[in-house]
């Protein structure tokens, strides 16, 4: 056993990859989610493919946290259906993200093109903090 972790693990995901060909309730969704600060915003991209956008929300909750939620409904199946392998998931899913408070949070804009959720955050300027000398005595 090593203390450095091997990158090249022949058996990582093995008990995953083999046990993917099982259809389950439980297959989680957890979409991937890129978040960027340029000088002008903040912009966060999450891949919802085949997903709608009636079937997202994304709201912003107290504290400054950015909530990204949503359902993906399984596929109906019939009794005479056979799964080979279910790799797509489905389900709820719930992201939430911490924001700086440089957001401007009343002029956040979100928008959905190609199963691709782009949200956007203008940033507004901070005062940098007034720095004042003080005399040392003595």
């Amino acid at each position: 056993m090593s203390i450095i972790p091997c990158f090249f693990d022949p058996f990582d995901g093995f008990l995953t990859s083999s046990l993917s060909g099982f259809p389950t309730s439980a297959r989680e969704m957890l979409p991937r989610v890129d978040w960027k600060e340029t000088p002008e915003a903040h912009i966060f991209k999450a891949d919802l493919p085949g997903m709608k956008k009636d079937e997202v929300k994304v709201e912003m909750e107290e504290g400054r946290v950015l909530q990204i939620s949503g359902e993906r409904s399984r596929e109906n199946e019939e009794k005479e259906d056979k799964w080979h392998r279910v790799e797509r998931s489905s389900g709820k899913f719930v992201r939430r993200f911490r924001l700086p408070e440089n957001v401007k949070v009343d002029e956040v804009k979100a928008s959905m093109e190609n199963g691709v959720l782009t949200v956007t955050m203008p940033k507004q300027e901070m005062k940098k903090p007034e720095v004042k000398a003080i005399d040392i005595s003595g």
